[in-house]
């Protein structure tokens, strides 16, 4: 197993919980969770953007240290809908112990939520970093 393999799970993993969330699709206005931009999709969405993954193995056990970055987009109320549905999905994912095909999730925990206008069409961005462990099942 490759710390990419394991960054794919948790990927996996998040889009799952996420899309499954009652209240967070009514925020969105449907199950509007996306592992890549949607084409042509207006907001409000919420899309997982970068991940940065490395080796953090130690002595005894394998282990990979993840920082996942999503986004939640937004084009009404200020800033308000995006930070919403942001604290929405920091609630489902802040602690949460998800099951990864092949690895055991470790920790995921929340870092920081930066929120702001992107251009001037009036678009909304809250970005949400997340940092997991990870260690392969073995």
């Amino acid at each position: 197993m490759t710390i990419a393999s394991a960054a794919l799970a948790l990927r996996a993993a998040v889009v799952q919980r996420l899309a499954s969330d009652a209240t967070l699709s009514a925020l969105l206005g449907g199950a509007r969770v996306h592992d890549e931009p949607p084409r042509a999709a207006l907001p409000p969405y919420v899309v997982l953007a970068a991940v940065e993954s490395s080796d953090v193995s130690g002595d005894l056990a394998p282990a990979a240290e993840h920082r996942l970055t999503l986004e939640v987009w937004s084009r009404q109320g200020g800033l308000a809908e995006a930070l919403k549905a942001a604290n929405r999905v920091v609630d489902r994912l802040d602690g949460a112990a998800l099951a990864l095909d092949g690895w055991r999730l470790v920790d995921l925990s929340w870092r920081f939520t930066r929120a702001e206008r992107v251009d001037a069409a009036g678009l909304r961005r809250a970005e949400l970093l997340f940092r997991a462990v990870t260690e392969p099942l073995d």
